[in-house]
């Protein structure tokens, strides 16, 4: 069980390194002496270069990252970033401390705070995010397709979370974080690959 507070980004930080090592096998300062050998130019430069190198997804952002510099918002404290989330909308922030409730029944959830949502990671990648939409509504944006064979459940096809997040299910209340949002949450975690 993971606890329900989000990560500070130098957490995050050692994560991504640990990840980097089990995908490569391959330290932190190994690809960043090759980093400094290959040059890249720009972001993009050495993002293709990772990826002709086969480091994808946290690896390579964390590669990125060390090379050119974190975005402030990955380094702002995650309270500063939820405060700010919620600033506007502070009804709406239980929904989010129950959605967390319920991540934390999950084994080795990381919860990783950004500065428009706080997404929610498993082992291998993130399953789903938690991302105030509206002065009304949070919506709980997931790594999965909307089932056809589904009709009773507030599972909504969703195209404003991005490609990665295809459903969602709008919250407006925590209550309504119940025993459907949590098997849902389970399903795009178990699937998430």
């Amino acid at each position: 069980m993971t606890d329900h507070v989000p990560m500070p980004w130098n957490h995050i930080r050692l994560w991504e390194i640990g990840q980097l090592q089990t995908d490569t096998g391959l330290g932190l300062e190994h690809w960043l002496a090759r980093i400094q050998d290959a040059a890249p130019a720009t972001e993009a430069d050495l993002r293709e270069w990772l990826t002709q190198e086969g480091v994808s997804g946290y690896s390579r952002a964390l590669l990125v990252h060390e090379t050119f510099g974190y975005p402030n918002s990955t380094v702002r404290a995650a309270d500063e970033l939820l405060d700010a989330q919620y600033a506007d909308r502070p009804i709406l922030r239980p929904i989010l401390d129950a959605v967390l409730l319920y991540a934390g029944d999950l084994d080795n959830v990381g919860i990783l705070t950004r500065s428009t949502h706080v997404a929610l990671t498993g082992p291998n990648r993130t399953f789903a995010v938690v991302q105030p939409t509206t002065q009304e509504r949070v919506d709980l944006g997931l790594r999965i397709e909307v089932p056809d064979d589904a009709p009773d459940t507030r599972l909504q096809p969703a195209t404003h979370l991005g490609a990665d997040f295809p459903a969602s299910i709008p919250l407006t209340s925590a209550g309504q974080v119940d025993s459907e949002v949590a098997a849902w949450l389970k399903f795009a975690y178990d699937t998430a690959g």
